[in-house]
């Protein structure tokens, strides 16, 4: 099969990148595993920074290299294993879904194993490059805002309005009947507003943290993108009702997920309770939202759609810091007939 494979992720695995038109295909599905041909990927930090940050000693821990990078899937089903979970899935079906986790064989090869909890049918109504951004940026925002959510009117403060679960965070708390402040950029001000952000902290000319200490604590809802500025956790009793939580969906580095856990509040830690989200395959969730982009509740905001051999520059693209929505790069036709 035509896939990207890297062995390395010395000085950044975009840079490792190896294009392969004969790589090894991860074979028959076993059990109730599904062999899904990808139509659509696309992107998300976790894919460089995971590898990156279990790198030992050169090697990349997390999987068997060479591997290939990506979670996120849109695809159509090739073949289906023995188990009756496997059997409710039938060959030519189109599905989406996330791999949950890097490993070998990742989204940007052109077949893929997938088990069904990772995996569900795409619904009449939406298209692949939608349905493939759904896996990590719109299942991180679902679980990092429904569960702590109690009823219309909530204040949600979502530190990274622009990015792509940011831009998912702001539509999923506008459902739930939320008030939303964000912060970006000022160049993507208007952007999250039209998203349906009812505050926007522009954070290279506001000090974000004085513009949410200075409301007092009026949050029910914490969630945090960027990690940055470096004290909003330490701070967030200010701004965060008491017996609230603050999640943790991503960060430059571990250290931040690292200090913020480990730091008591008498040694000048939170006083909130800290969530380090980590991200569960759940079906329902997969249905849930690509229901709500069919519905036209939920629009995909597209930052860049790459063709598969621009796949480099569509991993300098989200390694700049700059996207504003998702990105998605087309690894098969749709149209195309599974070798």
């Amino acid at each position: 099969m035509k896939a990207w494979l890297y062995s390395s992720t010395k000085g950044g695995l975009e840079k490792n990148l190896v294009y392969s038109p004969d790589a090894r295909t991860p074979g028959s599905p076993l059990g109730n595993q599904l062999l899904i041909q990808v139509i659509s990927t696309s992107i998300n930090p976790a894919d460089y920074k995971v590898p990156a940050t279990s790198t030992v000693f050169g090697k990349v821990m997390i999987a068997a290299t060479p591997a290939s990078p990506g979670m996120d899937f849109c695809g159509r089903v090739i073949a289906v294993g023995p188990d009756p979970s496997a059997q409710q899935f039938t060959p030519g079906q189109l599905v989406f879904g996330c791999l949950g986790m890097p490993r070998q064989f990742g989204t940007l090869g052109e077949y893929i194993l997938a088990t069904p909890n990772q995996t569900a049918p795409l619904p009449l109504g939406v298209d692949p490059d939608p349905a493939a951004t759904i896996g990590v940026a719109g299942r991180s925002s679902y679980q990092s805002i429904v569960p702590y959510i109690s009823g219309p009117g909530s204040r949600v403060f979502i530190n990274g309005g622009s990015g792509g679960c940011g831009v998912y965070g702001i539509q999923i708390a506008k459902l739930l009947g939320c008030h939303v402040t964000v912060t970006c950029s000022t160049r993507n001000i208007q952007f999250c507003r039209d998203l349906g952000a009812d505050e926007v902290i522009d954070y290279t000319a506001q000090d974000v943290l004085e513009v949410l200490k200075s409301q007092g604590q009026v949050f029910d809802h914490v969630v945090d993108h960027i990690g940055s500025p470096e004290g909003l956790y330490q701070e967030c009793h200010a701004f965060l009702k008491p017996g609230k939580a603050f999640v943790q969906v991503g960060a430059s580095s571990m250290v931040t997920f690292a200090h913020r856990l480990i730091r008591p509040s008498f040694l000048g830690g939170g006083c909130r309770k800290y969530v380090v989200l980590l991200m569960k395959n759940h079906n329902d969730e997969f249905v849930q939202i690509a229901n709500w982009i069919r519905e036209g509740k939920i629009r995909v905001e597209f930052d860049a759609v790459y063709e598969f051999e621009d796949t480099v520059k569509a991993f300098e693209r989200l390694c700049s810091g700059r996207t504003r929505g998702k990105i998605v790069i087309h690894v098969t036709s749709p149209d195309s007939e599974a070798a």
